[in-house]
């Protein structure tokens, strides 16, 4: 191995893979039946509507299911052609080996096709990423992307450090390298995700990229302090902090929700449920529970089956979220 990027594992950085591990291991032990085809299908909803909104796409969780399934909508060509090409690539993200460099162009081809004419191929030119005190990372030049891709993928082919850790080191490499003329955000969010996923098979119900939307300006932050330091840590460290706090409101749902939601929940309670949330998306378990005078656990439940039939979500923290009917 010839290329080794720059980081220091630090104590919280270890303290915080200690966590997602643990956190993980309940996951898998309290929702061995996550990874389901609804469950699959709502998660990649939200991570390709997160992940798209970041890049400021104005297409909301609504019309991005509505073109997953097949129906127009209204909205800016570029703004659709985004979603298509979010769609069609996450789609086939099984179909991707993660150690692979040709597999990650193919997935900018199928993510950027609609959009770029070279979709696919590394960036002909010089860049400078933007922030809102201008400039703030002029990329290596572009003849010497195809090298630092090549060292890139010959390390995370080869090491053997944590996965989290290597997810979020080659994220940010591969941010500092912006090898593409467009699409550089998603594609390394969609390849760590990838990574991640290969490690274990849960992290396709976490969906991370929301995450990072709720943390937009931290995101930034920290790939600017990386930048800073000439290394990866401080960026590696947030994204660690953003993939805690995901499975930890993953566990929190999966801890309040009954395993088993009954077939026969009154539809009549449901849909009042769905009215008092259109009335105040803001409104409590508790507040629902005492205008339909039921129990909070028969509420939750009621969610739970909202939820699988994609009518309701939940928008941000358990404490500081809302709910949005869809």
């Amino acid at each position: 191995m010839s290329y080794t990027p720059p980081f220091t594992i630090t104590p919280t950085i270890l303290d915080l893979v200690s966590q997602i591990s643990e956190a993980i291991g309940k996951l898998e032990l309290l929702a061995p039946t996550a990874i389901t085809p609804k469950l699959r299908k709502a998660n990649k909803i939200k991570t390709i509507t997160g992940t798209l909104a970041i890049e400021g796409n104005t297409l909301g969780i609504e019309k991005v299911t509505a073109i997953l399934e097949g129906k127009r909508v209204m909205g800016s060509v570029r703004e659709i052609a985004e979603v298509n090409g979010a769609i069609k690539v996450y789609d086939n993200l099984d179909n991707f080996d993660y150690k692979k460099l040709d597999d990650l162009l193919s997935a900018h081809k199928m993510l950027m096709g609609e959009i770029l004419t070279k979709a696919g191929s590394f960036r002909t030119s010089n860049v400078g990423v933007g922030g809102e005190e201008g400039v703030v990372h002029v990329a290596p030049p572009y003849d010497r992307v195809p090298q630092l891709m090549g060292d890139l993928f010959d390390w995370l082919s080869s090491t053997d450090i944590h996965p989290l850790i290597k997810s979020s080191v080659f994220h940010y490499e591969f941010e500092f390298i912006h090898p593409f003329e467009d699409g550089n955000g998603r594609i390394g969010r969609l390849w760590q995700s990838l990574i991640l996923y290969d490690w274990k098979p849960i992290f396709s119900a976490v969906p991370i990229e929301s995450v990072i939307k709720e943390s937009q300006q931290g995101y930034y932050d920290a790939l600017e302090a990386a930048g800073s330091a000439g290394e990866s840590t401080p960026f590696v460290a947030f994204m660690l902090q953003a993939i805690l706090h995901s499975c930890e409101e993953e566990l929190a749902v999966e801890r309040d929700v009954p395993k088993t939601v009954p077939k026969n929940v009154p539809k009549n309670r449901q849909e009042k449920i769905i009215g008092l949330m259109q009335e105040t998306s803001a409104v409590t378990i508790e507040q629902l529970a005492h205008a339909c005078g039921v129990s909070d656990k028969t509420i939750k439940r009621d969610i739970a089956r909202l939820k699988e039939e994609g009518r309701v979500e939940r928008v941000g923290s358990l404490k500081n979220g809302h709910w949005k009917v869809r």
